[in-house]
């Protein structure tokens, strides 16, 4: 099957630069794999190093065992060692951002734009380095990894804007009387604690942390343990960029020495967190219970339905599902993971739907022509097998459902994207998984439908395919879920983009109502301030 990003909704405008989205491909393909082939090389060069973390501009590194990154392509490739940091170099890298702040958050927010629209330009300069870097140290194919890079690069120029707009967040407010001048400001609320997940390990780590200082923050930034050497690549285009000493610390080591230390540090003003629901809601629990409220950003996963109609163009449904479904391995919080679909047409949708999932090509993602790579580490292809194990005894495993260890994927950790046909009440459409399994379950009608895509405990992305204007109307109107999406063939329920589509998780997939790549994301991590003068 080829890659999500090859086919358009629409042609892009004559004007627009070259670009790889999630959604689209705006490049001479030919040129754009010879650069990624060229780029490839020198990052397996550069690979078998061992690296510090940075605290306050300087190379920390520790006497403790290395974190050991490997690529899940081939477990016995050594991408790179980090020093594994300790409870106490968090506390020094929260001491080092908080003394930076002072300086960073009283420039004029022109300054902090302006380095920051130099990181961006440094992103773009570097991104064919940073995809090849990510496609072998996450599994991304080479589209899924140049939009992460090219969408990295857009969420700070994005932010940035956001910021000029508001014109740093001072407004002129009214006057009670004669002799008053009232204004009202945004200030930043110190240090954020920034923590990343896997799965987009430069687009949302940036993402996060450029809005945080984009508002006058500083961070301590820890990126997944599965992803470091993308967040060094981070770490280096803010530092080559201008940001100050300590404006942006990373530290890298084991969740269960730094992790709780990080968000639990008394001199970290607010989190921002990618990751598990059950981490999530252990943060915002954790935040709330101290001496006040600190501000907790949280994006927590979904579990994501696409409504398949009678009407439906069940070409373009079958497509939609499947590069949502199986890009990224189904590795994306917004990945479409559940179908409803209508049982009139079920069996027609299922058959053109195996027919495009038998298309997918398996295995090394950085090479030109695969799409599907690996699950990121045991513990994903561990859940994948039970979950498969469970479909079998409760419905119908109609393709996939195991492991594949023949040939070159013998040493990676591939599973074959599985299809499976299953009674409504069973917990695979209710238990996020992330992992390639696709459950499609039969309804009587859109009512239905509609019900069985808000008996979730999350709210993140959902899609829809119809021949039917009105039932787009009601799907908007009732889908409990913060972005939806109805007859998208690139991407039944994926595909957001900072400025187009905002990333809003509702119920248990977010935790303030305003996502990421929307007009209201930076303004969450400043405070309001009210001030009033009393003139002569």
């Amino acid at each position: 099957m080829p890659g999500p990003e090859m086919r358009s909704e629409s042609a892009p405008a004559a004007s627009a630069p070259p670009k790889i989205t999630y959604t689209s491909a705006n490049v001479d393909m030919e040129v754009f794999h010879r650069q990624f082939d060229e780029a490839l090389a020198r990052v397996r060069t550069a690979a078998g190093r061992s690296h510090p973390f940075y605290i306050d501009g300087e190379a920390v590194t520790t006497h403790a065992p290395p974190l050991v990154d490997r690529s899940p392509i081939d477990t016995r490739y050594v991408l790179a060692e980090f020093a594994a940091a300790s409870a106490s170099d968090v506390d020094a890298a929260v001491s080092s951002a908080r003394r930076a702040q002072h300086g960073w958050g009283r420039r004029p927010w022109e300054e902090r734009v302006a380095t920051l629209r130099r990181a961006a330009a440094l992103i773009r300069e570097r991104k064919f380095d940073l995809a090849a870097r990510m496609s072998v140290e996450v599994g991304k194919s080479r589209l899924e990894a140049m939009g992460d890079a090219e969408e990295a690069a857009d969420l700070i120029d994005y932010y940035c804007q956001q910021i000029a707009d508001a014109h740093g967040f001072v407004r002129q407010m009214a006057r009670l009387t004669p002799i008053e001048r009232n204004t009202d400001v945004l200030r930043p609320y110190g240090v954020f604690a920034c923590i990343a997940p896997f799965n987009f390990p430069l687009a949302l780590s940036t993402g996060m942390s450029a809005a945080a200082l984009a508002a006058g923050n500083t961070v301590v930034y820890k990126p997944a343990e599965d992803a470091p050497w993308t967040g060094l690549g981070l770490y280096e285009a803010y530092r080559d960029a201008g940001l100050p000493s300590g404006a942006f610390n990373m530290v890298t080591g084991h969740r269960e020495a730094i992790g709780d230390a990080l968000w639990q540090h008394p001199g970290i003003g607010g989190v921002v967190f990618t990751g598990s629901k059950t981490v999530g809601l252990r943060i915002h629990a954790g935040l709330a219970a101290g001496r006040w409220i600190k501000p907790c950003l949280l994006e927590l996963g979904g579990k994501n339905a696409t409504v398949v109609t009678g009407t439906a163009d069940l070409d373009a449904a079958a497509e939609g599902v499947a590069r949502s479904a199986f890009g990224l391995q189904n590795q994306k919080c917004s990945a479409t993971s559940r179908v409803y679909v209508d049982r009139r047409v079920a069996g027609p949708f299922l058959d053109a739907l195996l027919a495009r999932t038998a298309t997918i090509r398996i295995g090394d993602p950085s090479e030109r022509e695969i799409a599907f790579g690996p699950v990121i580490n045991e513990r994903a292809v561990t859940r994948y097998q039970h979950a498969s194990d469970q479909a079998r005894k409760e419905g119908a495993m109609l393709t996939g459902g195991s492991r594949l260890a023949d040939g070159k994927l013998a040493h990676g950790y591939f599973v074959a994207p599985a299809v499976t046909r299953l009674p409504l009440a069973s917990s695979i459409f209710r238990d996020e998984l992330f992992v390639p399994i696709l459950a499609v379950g039969e309804v009587s009608g859109f009512d239905e439908a509609l019900s069985q895509v808000n008996d979730t405990e999350y709210g993140l992305t959902a899609g829809i395919f119809t021949g039917r204007p009105d039932d787009i109307t009601r799907f908007f109107d009732e889908a409990e879920a913060g972005v939806c999406y109805a007859n998208k063939r690139t991407g039944a329920t994926t595909g957001a983009w900072p400025g187009a589509q905002p990333f809003c998780g509702w119920k248990g997939s977010g935790s303030t109502g305003k996502g990421g790549c929307g007009p209201y994301y930076v303004a969450q991590f400043l405070r309001e301030q009210s001030r009033t003068i009393i003139e002569p």
